[in-house]
């Protein structure tokens, strides 16, 4: 859419008791391995020219070579993690994460799980990326998302070692698995954002991509889906997040805009009636407005977008029926 648009006696207390928290709450090395503490060699592009990107996928070639032949050498996996190194480079353009996975022979759960990016999509404006040197995964201490707990708790008993990561927020703790991969429910999680459908009962009648527009006749790129529903329908939020606007649009009718988590927007559009106030925080599932027929269109339905970081997604990869995952 073209709009889418923190007495001397207290601070002597807190100065000795400092160290002895952050002591308490270092997690330990995982068993059997010491904890080893990594800085960032840079990355200017990803172009064999650049002698830190070919440096960079020489060792991702010997990592994966020494992990494909730990049946036959024995190796101990913790040796290959021990040889980790860990390379930052700051995305172009519109990178995302699965081609930049695929540019770097590495897999996109090793890149999403160190950078704890919790879906795919476009990395504009991230800032620097870890690029390990070894496929495998990463598990914070803490976890914090679902993706995060999920790993940490499957994969307890896995063999790794602790790394300690310096950044300007502080240290940060992994336990790294070499050569680990998702497994089909850890691949759920990652590919799948968590969005209902905005409405229960619908009819597709248009999908994301390029279609002739049925109003003006003219090929165009169609940034969404269109949900076909009688006249009032109730339209609810795929996702927890803000109002941040609401309008009446040529284009797309009444229409409201939602912020969700990690740059995501979703726009419902063609509304009859809007049903909630700008600035309001929202569920998932909250109702927001009615189905009508407002703006460019040939009958009742609902026009909806996903986009994140202002790049328009197919919704149809990321929505979920209500009460299935």
């Amino acid at each position: 859419m073209h709009r889418i648009p923190r007495i001397m006696k207290l601070s002597q207390a807190l100065i000795l008791l400092i160290p002895i928290m952050m002591f308490l709450y270092r997690p330990a090395p995982a068993r059997g391995a010491e904890s080893l503490e990594l800085g960032f060699p840079r990355i200017s592009r990803l172009d064999s020219r650049d002698p830190g990107f070919k440096q960079y996928l020489a060792d991702v070639e010997l990592a994966r070579r020494r992990i494909f032949n730990l049946e036959r050498t024995g190796e101990d996996p913790v040796a290959i993690a021990e040889a980790l190194t860990i390379y930052a480079y700051t995305p172009q353009g519109t990178e995302d994460l699965l081609s930049l996975a695929a540019r770097c022979t590495i897999s996109y759960a090793s890149l999403a799980t160190l950078n704890r990016i919790a879906h795919p999509g476009s990395l504009a404006n991230r800032g620097p990326l870890l690029l390990p040197s070894a496929p495998g995964l990463f598990i914070p201490d803490p976890p914090e998302s679902d993706l995060e707990q999920l790993l940490a708790s499957t994969r307890l008993n896995e063999p790794g070692i602790t790394i300690t990561l310096n950044r300007k927020e502080g240290k940060a703790y992994f336990r790294f698995i070499p050569g680990a991969d998702f497994n089909p429910t850890e691949r759920t999680f990652f590919l799948h954002t968590g969005f209902r459908y905005p409405l229960r009962n619908y009819r597709l009648t248009s999908r994301f991509g390029m279609r002739v527009n049925p109003v003006t006749g003219v090929l165009r790129n169609h940034n969404g889906l269109d949900l076909a529903a009688p006249q009032g329908t109730e339209v609810y939020a795929v996702q927890a997040g803000v109002v941040t606007e609401i309008g009446e649009d040529p284009i797309y009718g009444k229409y409201i805009i939602i912020r969700h988590g990690n740059n995501w927007v979703s726009l419902y559009g063609h509304l009859s009636k809007i049903d909630t106030v700008l600035r309001k925080p929202v569920e998932s599932g909250s109702l927001i407005g009615r189905v009508g027929s407002t703006g460019q269109s040939t009958g009742p339905h609902l026009h909806f977008e996903l986009r994140q970081n202002g790049k328009a997604q197919d919704p149809g990869k990321y929505l979920f029926q209500e009460g299935i995952r």
